[in-house]
């Protein structure tokens, strides 16, 4: 069974996040989207995924909207998590033909904004970009 149009673009997205250098200079492998127990500082984890239909006459599609966290607990934490949100936003950022997704074309791929927070436990800093993506059927 082929993934659904938020699975197939969280996979997507995560193979483009992988290969670029800016934030695996920061984050190494950790690229989540539910990180392990214990989990090393500072990573990069999926938030929230909502997919809408996007339908036209000759073919069905989705605007996905995703949110990706960044977290840092570095003396510099804001500062970091700043950093690693400005690379995935370089990029996806209207990087279309850079991600891949299966069974899918994407159309377009949007950052929206992005906020950065002391984390709900106050050692740290969460940066959380949103984008919007539309896709189709391949």
């Amino acid at each position: 069974m082929a993934d659904n149009f938020a699975l197939a673009l969280q996979k997507g997205l995560r193979t483009r996040l992988a290969a670029t250098t800016d934030l695996t200079n920061i984050v190494s492998t950790r690229i989540f989207d539910e990180p392990p127990q214990g989990v090393t500082f500072p990573y990069v984890r999926f938030g929230d995924i909502t997919p809408a239909a996007f339908d036209t006459d000759t073919a069905l599609g989705a605007t996905v909207s995703i949110g990706i966290e960044c977290h840092s607990r570095s003396a510099s934490g804001r500062v970091e998590a700043v950093q690693m949100v400005e690379a995935i936003k370089q990029a996806l950022h209207r990087q279309e033909t850079n991600v891949t997704v299966t069974n899918y074309n994407v159309i377009e791929l949007i950052f929206q904004t992005y906020s950065a927070q002391r984390d709900s436990q106050g050692r740290g800093y969460t940066a959380t970009i949103a984008l919007l993506c539309t896709l189709e059927n391949a």
